[in-house]
């Protein structure tokens, strides 16, 4: 199966490795994958920050980047769930209302793509430690998904889930609501942290990497003992 992928923006300046270990699993199940090079963004900064108009610009590039019959892999079920429940708004009645239901078809989060479409569960991953998983709002209430990242992470080899208190709750971060309300995000990726060091995990999962990158900016101002990793990290570790 040739398969395309979206990287986010913010993980192609910020986190490009979770992008690469994406690569490595889903050429590990047989994929071939195909980046596009002009990709940029789907356009979800500017719609929370009220920038519609330029939002909507973007996501015409987005939209006709991906004019094929093949599957738009991403690992961020954010982006995923903002072209999904969002751009039919955008583009009702436009020109590319056609274009963008073929876009809405395809485009599936990382995790949903592993486990409903190819039917893998288990991809030889290793990981030695304790680790909770995290939902972020995007994933659990827009895309929809709960079970999937667990199910992926419950084969990983050597590694211990548990769940912490509140794993639902938001973590704060909430794009431009972070830097708008700094006390408050703060204060709730606090937590977050807290409820994680309840359950004494290593390491604090999740598929989406504005989640982790907020929740890791407290734990690196207080030296707290837990690392942060993307699902596709941790499906990427302990390869022979």
């Amino acid at each position: 199966m040739i398969v395309d992928i979206f990287i986010p923006c913010f993980i192609d300046q910020i986190n490009p490795e979770v992008g690469f270990n994406m690569v490595k699993v889903l050429e590990r199940v047989g994929c071939a994958v195909n980046y596009n090079t002009e990709q940029t963004c789907c356009g979800q900064p500017g719609f929370n920050a009220g920038y519609w108009d330029e939002c909507k610009e973007v996501g015409e590039k987005f939209i006709r980047e991906f004019q094929n019959d093949r599957y738009i892999v991403s690992p961020s079920a954010s982006c995923v769930g903002f072209v999904k429940n969002y751009y039919p708004k955008m583009f009702h009645n436009t020109v590319l209302h056609n274009e963008l239901k073929q876009v809405q078809k395809n485009i599936v989060e990382f995790s949903d793509f592993l486990v409903n479409v190819l039917k893998i569960t288990d991809l030889g991953a290793s990981l030695k430690g304790v680790a909770t998983y995290h939902d972020s709002c995007a994933a659990l209430r827009e895309y929809g998904i709960k079970q999937e990242p667990r199910t992926l992470l419950e084969k990983v080899r050597g590694l211990e889930m548990r769940e912490m208190k509140n794993t639902d709750q938001c973590c704060g971060f909430g794009g431009t609501f972070s830097v708008k309300y700094e006390p408050i995000a703060v204060g709730m990726g606090e937590q977050k942290i807290k409820f994680a060091e309840e359950v004494e995990a290593e390491y604090l999962i999740s598929t989406d990497m504005s989640c982790l990158m907020h929740m890791n900016g407290y734990i690196k101002k207080q030296n707290k003992n837990i690392k942060v990793m993307h699902l596709a990290d941790v499906l990427a570790s302990g390869w022979d």
